[in-house]
């Protein structure tokens, strides 16, 4: 049973970038793990975090809590969103959870890859591509890009692409695979047969990875890097690729517009992206 956060209205909005906030006396502090998806929860269409949720994130990170960046983009997609909050120490997940990196500003690259699962992409490729030769395809080069079959339209994809034949696709292990075109959703079971995870997200795009990994196998091992409790992880998202992840949490939080499926999972709904759902939520923690 879920029930509702309350919403941040734009008549209620203030910047919580400059509000202050007390140090809690470290003895009474519950260190809270914050995991966080990023488009459709923090990012909507324009691809600009808004100053509201900028500060609330600012605010709950002040306070002492673990916010981690959990997302189905790659890392160098991930990476300016941190850039965009002010994270400049801390920890990210990408690829649904591939990809563990530690965030630092002060490395040459500003992060470290903690954690990268990578497989044999070849029978996935080669599986989509007889069954819809049409699909578009890209294999994701952790740090880079993507090499592709066909060049994705500009922002479906982070970083750079190189377009490859079908047998470079696959000469090299990786940590993600997009599929994409109609009828993608038609190889979930089949792809899933090979012993990969196949996570739909949307009508025409399927995200293939490693074997039993999701957003939650990745945070699951930072929570215990960092020594948070289970009972104190919150986990916010809006999309399927979140499931995981929202069960994990002890409080799993759905955005508003989310589809059924994810508010059904979630023992909380908050307010939709354009209500700025997420700052409801971590405004409770500070």
């Amino acid at each position: 049973m879920t029930h509702t956060t309350g919403t941040v209205t734009s008549s209620s909005i203030t910047d919580l970038r400059t509000a202050p906030v007390a140090a809690p006396h470290e003895s009474t502090v519950t260190r809270t793990l914050v995991a966080l998806d990023i488009d459709g929860t923090l990012l909507g269409a324009d691809g600009i975090v808004p100053a509201v949720t900028v500060g609330a994130v600012q605010g709950v990170r002040r306070s002492g809590h673990h916010v981690v960046l959990a997302s189905g983009r790659s890392l160098v997609g991930v990476l300016p969103v941190a850039g965009q909050l002010g994270i400049d120490q801390g920890w990210a997940v990408a690829s649904n959870g591939a990809v563990v990196a530690r965030v630092d500003s002060a490395l040459p690259s500003g992060y470290r890859i903690e954690t990268m699962h990578s497989f044999d992409v070849g029978p996935v490729v080669r599986l989509a591509r007889a069954a819809l030769p049409a699909v578009q395809v890209g294999v994701e080069e952790v740090g880079w890009g993507y090499r592709v079959n066909r060049v994705f339209e500009r922002g479906l994809v982070n970083g750079e692409q190189r377009q490859v034949a079908d047998t470079e696709l696959w000469n090299v292990p990786s940590s993600r695979v997009i599929l994409r075109g109609d009828g993608v959703l038609t190889l979930l079971e089949p792809l899933r047969e090979l012993g990969v995870t196949a996570t739909p997200a949307g009508p025409d795009w399927v995200d293939v990875t490693p074997r039993s990994l999701s957003k939650a196998t990745a945070l699951e091992r930072i929570r215990q890097r960092v020594g948070v409790d289970p009972a104190s992880t919150l986990a916010v998202g809006d999309g399927v690729n979140d499931l995981e992840m929202i069960a994990w949490a002890a409080r799993g939080v759905a955005m508003g517009h989310a589809p059924a499926a994810v508010l059904d999972a979630a023992d909380e709904v908050t307010g939709r992206i354009e209500e700025h759902g997420v700052v409801a939520v971590l405004s409770m923690l500070r």
